[in-house]
């Protein structure tokens, strides 16, 4: 018998294949704007800078300032240059640290904004800002947060380094996995959350060992989008908030720390939902989707310990008392105790049981 179920379908517009960057111009026009600024990181100040450039008159200019976990006063910033320069829409080309910023950008002025991914990070698809304030990040969600256009250009995934490649896949699994097992799922959901694990899984041992294999760049874009859907879609749980936490109030990198986390908070959350679990190992094909997961990382050459991303020892019970603070919903309950060995594993890098 089917479990009763509440779906909304995403309004976000999504345009995918090769090439197609180009349609770009036509979708600023399409919003009926005519100053874009262009967003990036530092590091892709010259694609930022470039991309302005192309689109000529209908850019505003740039800002290149975007940082990981999305700090306040970076946003802050952005909106002066934003007022300064008379921009009345964004364009975010990147990762997730510059996909956060225009959702940040929108929530304080209510831009519309475009998102062209460059890496597998999936926020583009969803609703959720997270961002730092004090060394606490915390998360929002809110229909003002999500971007009106996506644009998947697998073109632009051509270069990414088969470091970035691998943890940026991992991390866009990571939303698939939790949406199996949300409070709220549902049958859709499921299905695309599934299907993302396995076309993702499937692309990265590819892109491992070929970084320009064209097909396997669309499989993993491909997969990015049905796993950023899944988050967007449905309540994040104790993966998600431990990453927040690791995250947000210790410096740790945001991708590496999901690779890190991942196989266990699977783990931990496996007797809860042994359906949902068993789903995740069936897109894996494996038995053991916790095992799997960790089995998947360490073959990409990914992180699988939290104390190689920085974190100290010392840190664990802080971080733990955090984490269960305000967890959010989760299928097995969210006890300190039990948090604190959990992170001791993925502190140590174990293969969880």
């Amino acid at each position: 018998m089917m479990d009763a179920f509440v779906y909304n379908a995403a309004p976000t517009r999504v345009i995918f294949g090769s090439g197609t960057l180009a349609a770009l111009p036509g979708e600023i026009e399409r919003l009926g704007r005519r100053r874009a600024l262009v967003l990036s990181t530092p590091h892709q100040r010259g694609e930022a800078e470039a991309l302005a450039a192309a689109l000529g008159g209908l850019a505003a200019g740039s800002f290149s300032e975007a940082a990981m976990h999305t700090p306040v006063a970076v946003t802050a910033a952005a909106v002066e240059r934003v007022r300064a320069l008379g921009a009345d829409c964004t364009v975010a080309v990147g990762g997730g640290s510059t996909t956060g910023l225009g959702k940040a950008v929108a929530l304080r002025t209510g831009l519309d904004q475009i998102v062209v991914p460059t890496t597998y990070a999936g926020s583009e698809m969803t609703p959720i800002l997270g961002q730092t304030e004090d060394g606490l990040k915390t998360t929002e969600r809110a229909e003002a947060i999500r971007p009106e256009t996506v644009i998947y250009d697998v073109d632009l995934t051509l270069s990414l380094p088969v470091a970035l490649t691998v943890t940026s896949g991992m991390n866009a699994i990571a939303h698939a996995v939790e949406a199996l097992y949300a409070r709220d799922g549902n049958p859709v959901i499921g299905l695309m959350a599934e299907e993302g694990i396995r076309a993702m899984a499937g692309a990265l041992p590819r892109l491992a060992a070929d970084g320009g294999d064209r097909a396997a760049r669309s499989d993993a874009l491909y997969g990015a989008w049905l796993c950023g859907t899944c988050l967007g879609a449905v309540e994040m749980a104790l993966h998600h908030k431990l990453c927040h936490v690791l995250g947000g109030s210790f410096g740790l990198p945001h991708a590496e720390t999901h690779c890190v986390v991942l196989p266990h908070a699977t783990a931990y959350n496996a007797e809860a939902a042994p359906d949902a679990v068993a789903r995740v190992a069936r897109a894996l094909g494996t038995r053991d989707a916790a095992g799997g997961l960790h089995d998947l990382a360490r073959g990409l050459g990914a992180p699988t310990a939290l104390a190689a991303l920085g974190l100290r020892e010392a840190d664990l019970d802080r971080a733990a008392e955090i984490a269960a603070a305000r967890p959010y919903p989760n299928p097995r309950p969210v006890a300190r105790d039990a948090i604190r060995r959990l992170l001791g594993e993925a502190w140590q890098g174990r293969r969880p049981i």
